[in-house]
C-alpha cells in the first residue's frame, strides 16, 4: 500500500506490537546439512494454525536482489524462492494451512499505480544500463580491471506480472515444490496447502482477506484460529485489523537502513557503480571462500502482533459520554477508515495530511472531538455514512492553511539547521580524515559497535589517497590572494521549483491551475473532483471489507482535492456497477506495460505498442514527465502518464485476438486455486475417490476432514495424483518418482448476491490475555518510555542483576551509549542475537539515569591508567536465556535490585541469577548451585491488579 512510512510512524507509536523472531538455524554434521525438523514446537513459543504468503512479496526479493548478486539464470530464481518459503515455514510452524497467493489481475483501481510502476522501471533499467556500460568504457580507458561482461538478457522485473511466461512457469514450480515438502517434509505431514497462482483474479493480499471472511462465515470456522500473514506492504496491518480476529500476526523482513549493495560493474562491495576503479578483486578468505558472500548478517524477521495493537487502540479510541452506546469494533473500522486519507494503493493523499507530519494524531484528535455531534460512527462493515465524513473533513479543512505554513516552517528550520551543521563541521574538520576500518575513533569507544572489517581493502586504499590528493590540491589561491570557493562547496543545495507555494495567500488558485489546469472559481470541476475522490474512498473501504465493488472504478485524475473541498458530499451515491469482469492477463499487460516490455506479449498485440498507425500508440509514450509535487525525490514524483481507455484498448485488440496460440490462449484464461494435501491427511481418500469415480460435479469439502475449511472441490486434468511421478520444472532439482500428493481444484464458500459480511467480534471468540502493562500508557507519546513483553509469552520473568554485573556494566559500556531517538526502530525491543550492525541503544532518559545509578561502581574512578576492558556481552538468540543487557526492560528493576544490596552491604547476595522456568530441572548445574542464597525479590511490575 502506498504509504510511505507508515509502518516506521506505527512502531514508533505502538512499540510492544514489534517481537523478534526467534529462528532455528539448520545443523551441520561432518559436511552435511540437517534440516530443521518443524513438527516440533515453535522456538517462538506460540503456535500457528494458518500461514498466508503474499508471494509477490517473495518474488521480487529473490529474483532482484538489492543486497546481494543476482540469479543468474531463472531456475535459480526458482530455487531461491523455494529457500525463502522454506525459511518463513520454519519460523512459523502452520499446524493447519498454509495459503500461498499471487497476485493475479487487479482491479482497474489498481492498475493504474501498476501502469506508473512498470513504466517508471522500465526507464530507470535502461537508464541504469545506459549508465554501466558508460562508465564500464571510461573505467577500461584508465587502465582498470573489470571482469568480463556476462552475456545475458537483463532481467525485467516487469514479467512479475498475471500472464507472462515467467508466472506460468512460477505456478509449475509451485506445484512441484508444495508436492516434494508434502511428501518429504514432517512438519507439512497434516497440512493444507491452498495454491492461488496468477491465473486467479485479484491482489494477493485481497485473495487471501477473502478467502478469511468467508470462512468466518460457516458455522465451522473456529474463531480463534492464530492467523499469520507473511508480507511487507502497510496495507496489511489494516487488512488484519479490518478482519476482527483476536489472534492476527504479521510477519515481515526487519528494514535495516544503508545495507550494503554489490557494484553493477564489478560485483564488489564498498562502492557504487558511478564510483568504481576497475580495482582487482581481493581474495575473500584463506581460500576465497567467501567471495559470493555480501558483508553483513542475514535478513532477520520481526513479528507485528495486531492484538496488541487492538489493546493500543482500544485504549486511545475509548471515548466517554457518548450519545450512543461505544463499540470498540466500530470505532478500530473508523481508524481504519481514517488511515486511507494518507495514502492507498487507489487514490493521492490529501495535500494537507501528511504521516511523517503526524497526519493520523491530527485525524484521531478530529474524530474524537467531532464524534459526538455526527451521532454515530463513520462506516459499518465496510459502508460509509458520507454525512459523518463531511463533517471530519471540513474539521481538517479549517486547519489547512496553518498546516501549510507550519510545514514551511518546520522545512526552513530543518535547512537551516543542516546549513549550520554543514559549517559546524567544516570548520572543526581537518582537510582529510580516513574512513572505514581506519577511520579515527574516540576513547572509550572501542567495545561499542564501530564500523566493520572493511570488503575491499584495496579499493579503500585507493579512495584514501585520492582524497588526500584531493584535500592537497584543494582551495587553490586566487589571484586576489583568496580561496576560490567552488559550486559544490556552496551550503545551498538546488531544490525543484514550488509554483504551487501552499505556506502563501493564494495556495487553492495555483494548485488547481498547476496541476488541473483549471480556475479554482470553477467549483463544478472541483465538485467533480472531489466527487471521484469520495467514490474512491467508498470504493476502498468496501474492497478492504466486502471484496471488490466493481473492477471497472478507477479515480481519473492524478491529484487529490484538499479537505476544505469536502463540502455537501452527503448525497454523493455509493453505488458501482455491478457484475463487473476482471481483464483478463494479457489484456492486463496492454493495460500496464510500457513498449519496451512488449517482448511478453504476443508479436501482433506488440506491434500495437510501436507501430506509429496504432490506435491507441497515445497509450504508450517514450517518455514521460514526473511531478515531484513537492518532494524531494523523483521516487516520490506523480507520474503524469495518460489514463487508459478501456473502450479503445478492447476495440484495438479485438483485431489481434485470433492471432493466440493455443498456448496463450491458456494464459490468457482466469484460473481459479488449488488444493494439496499428502497421504496422511483425513481429506486425502475423499479427494481420491472424487478422481476414481470420474465426477464432474462440484462437491463440498468436509469440514470435519479438513480442520473446519469449508468450500467446493472439482477434478483437475492436469493435478497431481498418487503413485504418478510429478516432474521437475527445475533441471536442478529430481523428479518425484514415489509421489503420494493429490490436487484438487478449489472454490471458496459461495453466498447470495448482496451479502454483507459482518464486521465484528465473533461470537466463542477469546479475548487474548493483556500483554500491555500500566507502565506502557505513562507518558508513551513523549519520552518513549516502554517495557515490551520479550517474544510471545507473557510468563517470562525479568533478568535481574547483581553488584558484579552492575561492575560489568560500568567497565564495558561506553559512557556516550544514548541515542537520540531516531531509525526504523527506535523504539523496538533489540533483536535476540547481538550483533555491532544493529546496536541497540538506552532511551535519553535512560542514559541519564545510568551515571547517577553507577556513580562509585566504574573502575575509571577506582584507579588511574589504561583499563582492561571485558568482551562486549551478547544477546543469546535462544529463548529461555535472556538478555544480560537489555537496557530498556530492566533499568527499572536493576535500580530496586541495586539498593536492596547496597542496603545490604557488602555481606549481602551477590549471586542473582536469571529466573528460568527450567530452574527446577534436575540433573542441570546452575549459577547458585551449592549455594543457599535466595531467590531475588520480585520487581512487582508485572502485578498489576
Amino acid at each position: 500500500m502506498g504509504v510511505p512510512a507508515f509502518f516506521r510512524w506505527l512502531s514508533r507509536k505502538y512499540p510492544s506490537i514489534v517481537v523478534h523472531v526467534v529462528e532455528e538455524k539448520p545443523k551441520e554434521c561432518n559436511g552435511v546439512k540437517i534440516p530443521v525438523d518443524t513438527s516440533k514446537p515453535n522456538p517462538n513459543e506460540v503456535e500457528f494454525d494458518n500461514l498466508y504468503l503474499d508471494m509477490n512479496g517473495i518474488i521480487h526479493p529473490c529474483t532482484h536482489p538489492e543486497d546481494k548478486p543476482a540469479p543468474k539464470n531463472e531456475d535459480e530464481m526458482m530455487v531461491a524462492i523455494f529457500e525463502y518459503i522454506d525459511r518463513l515455514f520454519n519460523i512459523v510452524r502452520p499446524r493447519r494451512l498454509l495459503y500461498m497467493a499471487i497476485d493475479g489481475v487487479a482491479p482497474r483501481a489498481k492498475m493504474n499505480q501498476q501502469r506508473s510502476r512498470r513504466f517508471r522501471a522500465s526507464k530507470e533499467g535502461v537508464e541504469a544500463v545506459e549508465e554501466k556500460d558508460l562508465i564500464r568504457k571510461e573505467v577500461l580507458a584508465k587502465g582498470g580491471y573489470l571482469p568480463p561482461e556476462e552475456v545475458k538478457e537483463r532481467f525485467d522485473s516487469n514479467c512479475i506480472t498475471p500472464g507472462t511466461e515467467f508466472m506460468d512457469n512460477l505456478a509449475k514450480c509451485l506445484r512441484y515444490y508444495i508436492a516434494d515438502r508434502l511428501n518429504n517434509d514432517p512438519g507439512w505431514k497434516n497440512l493444507t496447502v491452498i495454491l492461488s497462482d496468477a491465473s486467479a483474479p485479484g491482489e494477493g493480499e485481497h485473495k487471501i482477506m477473502d478467502y478469511i471472511r468467508r470462512q468466518r462465515g460457516q458455522p465451522n470456522h473456529d474463531p480463534n484460529t492464530h492467523h499469520c500473514l507473511c508480507g511487507a506492504d502497510a496495507d496489511l496491518i489494516m487488512l488484519g485489523l479490518a478482519t476482527h480476529e483476536p489472534l492476527f500476526t504479521i510477519i515481515r523482513e526487519e528494514f535495516k537502513p544503508n545495507k550494503p549493495k554489490p557494484c553493477g560493474l564489478c560485483g564488489q562491495f564498498g562502492h557504487e557503480v558511478k564510483e568504481c576503479q576497475g580495482l582487482p578483486r581481493e581474495k575473500q578468505g584463506e581460500h576465497d571462500e567467501f567471495a559470493d558472500c555480501p558483508p553483513g548478517c542475514e535478513q532477520e524477521f520481526i513479528f507485528i502482533r495486531l492484538n496488541v495493537l487492538r489493546e493500543y487502540l482500544e485504549r486511545e479510541l475509548t471515548m466517554a459520554s457518548l450519545p450512543f452506546p461505544f463499540d470498540f469494533e466500530r470505532s478500530v473500522d473508523d481508524w481504519v477508515f481514517m488511515c486511507f486519507f494518507v495514502g492507498n494503493d487507489f487514490l493521492p493523499h490529501l495535500p494537507s495530511l501528511e504521516i511523517r507530519e503526524g497526519a493520523i494524531d491530527r485525524l484521531v484528535n478530529i474524530y474524537k472531538d467531532v464524534v459526538h455531534k455526527t451521532g454515530g460512527y463513520l462506516t459499518d462493515s465496510g459502508f460509509v455514512n458520507l454525512e459523518r465524513v463531511q463533517m471530519i473533513m471540513l474539521a481538517v479543512g479549517e486547519v489547512e492553511d496553518s498546516i501549510f505554513k507550519k510545514r514551511k516552517d518546520d522545512d526552513e528550520n530543518f535547512k537551516r539547521r543542516q546549513k549550520e551543521k554543514r559549517k559546524r563541521m567544516k570548520r572543526d574538520q581537518p582537510a582529510f580524515i580516513p574512513q572505514g576500518q581506519f577511520a579515527p575513533h574516540a576513547l572509550d569507544m572501542r567495545n561499542r559497535s564501530g564500523p566493520q572489517a572493511i570488503s575491499n581493502p584495496r579499493q579503500t586504499a585507493y579512495e584514501m589517497r585520492m582524497q588526500n590528493k584531493f584535500s592537497m590540491n584543494k582551495g587553490s589561491p586566487s589571484p586576489a590572494g583568496g580561496i576560490k570557493r567552488k559550486a559544490e562547496d556552496s551550503d545551498s543545495e538546488p531544490e525543484p521549483e514550488d509554483n504551487i507555494r501552499l505556506w502563501e495567500e493564494g495556495w487553492k488558485q495555483r494548485y488547481y491551475k498547476n496541476k488541473f489546469d483549471v480556475d479554482a472559481t470553477d467549483e463544478k470541476f472541483r465538485f467533480k473532483v472531489v466527487q471521484s475522490y469520495v467514490e474512491g474512498l467508498c470504493w476502498v473501504l468496501r474492497y478492504y471489507y466486502q471484496g471488490c465493488a466493481s473492477w471497472k472504478w478507477f479515480f481519473p485524475f492524478h491529484y487529490a482535492p484538499f479537505a476544505s473541498d469536502f463540502e455537501n458530499i452527503a448525497n454523493i451515491s455509493s453505488d458501482f456497477e455491478t457484475n463487473t469482469k476482471p481483464f483478463k492477463p494479457l489484456e492486463q499487460l496492454m493495460g500496464v506495460f510500457p513498449a519496451a516490455s512488449g517482448n511478453f506479449l504476443p508479436e501482433t498485440w506488440r506491434k500495437l505498442m510501436s507501430d506509429p498507425e496504432s490506435s491507441i500508440i497515445d497509450f504508450y509514450p517514450d517518455d514521460f514527465a514526473i511531478d515531484l509535487n513537492g518532494k524531494k525525490f523523483a521516487w516520490q514524483g506523480v507520474a503524469l502518464l495518460p489514463f487508459v481507455d478501456e473502450r479503445r484498448l478492447r476495440a484495438a485488440l479485438e483485431e489481434v485476438y485470433p492471432d493466440l496460440t493455443p498456448d496463450e490462449i491458456r494464459r490468457n484464461s482466469l484460473g481459479g486455486d488449488h488444493v494439496f494435501v499428502g497421504k496422511s491427511h483425513p481429506v486425502h481418500d475423499f479427494i481420491l475417490e472424487l478422481y476414481e469415480s470420474d465426477t464432474q460435479e462440484p462437491a463440498d469439502l468436509p469440514p470435519e476432514l479438513c480442520h473446519g475449511i469449508q468450500g467446493e472441490l472439482q477434478t483437475d486434468e492436469g493435478a497431481v495424483l498418487p503413485n504418478k511421478t510429478v516432474y521437475s520444472p527445475v533441471p536442478m532439482l529430481r523428479d518425484l518418482n514415489q509421489n503420494s500428493v493429490i490436487s484438487i481444484k478449489f472454490k471458496d464458500p459461495q453466498y447470495q448476491e448482496g451479502y454483507v459480511f459482518k464486521a465484528v467480534f465473533l461470537s466463542g471468540a477469546k479475548k487474548p490475555s493483556p500483554t500491555l502493562k500500566p507502565g506502557d500508557w505513562e507518558k508513551s507519546n513523549n519520552d518513549r518510555s516502554w517495557r515490551p513483553q520479550i517474544g510471545f509469552n507473557p510468563n517470562r520473568k525479568q533478568v535481574h542483576l547483581d553488584p558484579s554485573a552492575f561492575r560489568t556494566l560500568g567497565h564495558a559500556v561506553p559512557k556516550d551509549r544514548g541515542y537520540s531517538g531516531s531509525g526504523p526502530y527506535s523504539s523496538a525491543p533489540p533483536p535476540g542475537a547481538y550483533n555491532p550492525g544493529n546496536s541497540y541503544r538506552p532511551s535519553a532518559r535512560s542514559q541519564a539515569q545510568i551515571p547517577s545509578l553507577l556513580p562509585s561502581l566504574r573502575p575509571q574512578n577506582l584507579f588511574q591508567g589504561p583499563v582492561h576492558r571485558p568482551q562486549q556481552q551478547r544477546y543469546d538468540r535462544s529463548y529461555g536465556n535472556e538478555p544480560v543487557l537489555s537496557w530498556n526492560r530492566t533499568l527499572h528493576s536493576q535500580n530496586s535490585a541495586f539498593q536492596q544490596n547496597q542496603h545490604m552491604g557488602s555481606g549481602g547476595p551477590s549471586n542473582y541469577y536469571q529466573r528460568r522456568e527450567d530452574r527446577g530441572e534436575r540433573g542441570r548445574q546452575g549459577y547458585n548451585s551449592g549455594r543457599n542464597y535466595p531467590l531475588p525479590p520480585s520487581s512487582g511490575r508485572y502485578n498489576w491488579n
